[in-house]
């Protein structure tokens, strides 16, 4: 006997995190030039003048946010690969954590989203007191700090703390509190999906 579980209201805070993650990129990548292309410098390009040498420029170009997933300067699973002759990276990964019921409004919740950066030890120095992983942190808290996602109300910075890895990669963890609610429903053709239609 087939039980009957239509599904006709299906709602979940988790269902948001993919449009989350691709709005975050898009804010950081593509709408903020030319803050977006330094920010690239700082991933790709391991010398101390990447961010005021202009021989830099062309390499940037070349790097979409595409090409920065498929290089793994980007990640959404926290696993790094080590390839054998591969160059110095700089990553940048993305995670949700802490889901609770939002404290005002039991229909949202709220969640942590946390943006890993992650260099080589090796070229934290940019010269003049700057550290690669704090630019980079710089750069995405001012594109991202009270932004708004698929979510409802703003992106609020909550903190940003130190991560050593292993003795040649550290860097910095940025973390602020997203609320989701009503954005987060699933569509029909996917309830068609869960119903068995």
């Amino acid at each position: 006997m087939k039980r009957n579980l239509a599904i006709t209201n299906f709602k979940s805070s988790f269902q948001s995190c993919d449009k989350d993650t691709e709005t975050i990129l898009r804010k950081i990548f593509v709408e903020s030039r030319p803050y977006s292309d330094k920010l690239k410098k700082l991933m790709v390009v391991n010398t101390k003048d990447c961010l005021t040498n202009p021989k830099y420029d062309n390499i940037v170009q070349n790097f979409d946010l595409q090409r920065m997933v498929d290089e793994n300067y980007i990640l959404q699973i926290p696993k790094i690969k080590f390839s054998e002759h591969e160059e110095i990276k700089s990553y940048l990964l993305i995670t949700f954590d802490n889901f609770i019921s939002n404290g005002s409004n039991t229909e949202f919740r709220d969640c942590i989203i946390n943006i890993d950066i992650l260099c080589h030890m090796d070229y934290w120095d940019l010269n003049n007191y700057k550290i690669r992983p704090l630019e980079i942190c710089g750069f995405i808290d001012s594109i991202l700090n009270k932004s708004k996602l698929s979510g409802i109300g703003e992106l609020n910075f909550l903190s940003c703390n130190m991560i050593v890895l292993d003795e040649n990669i550290a860097g910095y963890t940025l973390s602020y509190l997203a609320i989701h609610g009503s954005d987060d429903q699933i569509t029909a053709e996917e309830a068609e999906i869960y119903n068995g239609q």
